[in-house]
């Protein structure tokens, strides 16, 4: 069975778009390939990182990339995870289907917090809320 590419885009693949590749490789690898992405670039959170790696996932060997970077993929499925991807979400040709599943942004949740403790807070809340989108992968795509 040829596993389903799935792109996940965000505005910096720096942070949500990556827990979702981390979490689809860990959970769905048998029958997702998985790929994320960014309209911009903002490199990797480490605080995104340290979530995951408390939940089992190491996402440390990713890399932020842009959209373009992926050209010559032929997609089955791009899931933009902010607004802001889902409002610049580039064409893809060819059958690829996108589907907005807008997750809130954890650096701009945590910013004004006062300790590391509290920083941490927004990332795991958001690490579990696509994990739980992710396991219900790929049924929740399907038209």
């Amino acid at each position: 069975m040829n596993r389903l590419k799935i792109l996940f885009l965000c505005t910096g693949n720096s942070c949500r778009s990556q827990m979702a590749e981390g979490w689809a490789r860990h959970l769905k690898g048998d029958v997702i390939e998985a790929y994320s992405a960014g309209i911009e670039t903002h490199g990797l959170n480490p605080l995104a990182v340290k979530v995951m790696a408390e939940a089992g996932v190491d996402i440390s060997k990713q890399r932020s990339k842009r959209v373009a970077e992926l050209k010559g993929i032929e997609f089955d499925h791009v899931v933009t995870v902010c607004d802001h991807a889902h409002e610049s979400c580039p064409l893809f040709p060819g059958r690829t289907k996108v589907t907005h599943r807008g997750f809130d942004d954890p650096p701009r949740l945590a910013k004004d917090v006062r300790t590391d403790e509290e920083a941490l807070r927004p990332y795991r809340r958001v690490r579990d809320e696509i994990r739980a989108f992710v396991e219900m992968l790929p049924e929740a795509l399907k038209t």
